[in-house]
């Protein structure tokens, strides 16, 4: 769980605000990824920026960034497993990898896009649910 803070929280509305309502038009200018912290820069697609310093850069901790990783699936599949002493096969969620090191190791460049992109959609859906009902920012 991240608390977000409440410049932060008035950073991201007026983005949404400068955007009209149009979340499909704020997109990741650039991200950056650390032991730490996944960073990402946001902008508006109708109004791409010279540099990074002139979006809004938004920090999520790495341990956040996995647990969203797992928690949306990307770092699995669907697959067949056989019960070890009972002989049987059952359907299974299967990991590919710890969710950082499927990340930087095993995902293609469209699924680290995905992955961003999902981070971004839950920053914004959690963003919007709990100002609409007045609670504290929290991504789960």
């Amino acid at each position: 769980m991240i608390k977000i803070s409440q410049k932060l929280k008035d950073k991201l509305w007026w983005l949404i605000i400068s955007v009209d309502y149009d979340y499909s038009r704020i997109t990741i200018a650039d991200h950056d990824l650390t032991e730490d912290t996944l960073t990402l820069w946001l902008e508006d697609k109708h109004d791409f920026k010279n540099t990074l310093d002139e979006c809004l850069q938004v920090d999520i901790p790495v341990k956040q960034f996995a647990k969203i990783i797992k928690d949306e699936q990307l770092n699995s599949y669907e697959g067949s497993k056989m019960h070890p002493t009972k002989n049987y096969v059952y359907k299974a969620s299967i990991e590919i990898n710890a969710p950082v090191r499927w990340y930087q190791d095993d995902a293609t460049l469209n699924e680290q896009q995905n992955a961003r992109e999902t981070v971004l959609k839950l920053l914004l859906t959690q963003l919007i649910e709990t100002q609409t009902l007045g609670e504290d920012m929290v991504l789960y």
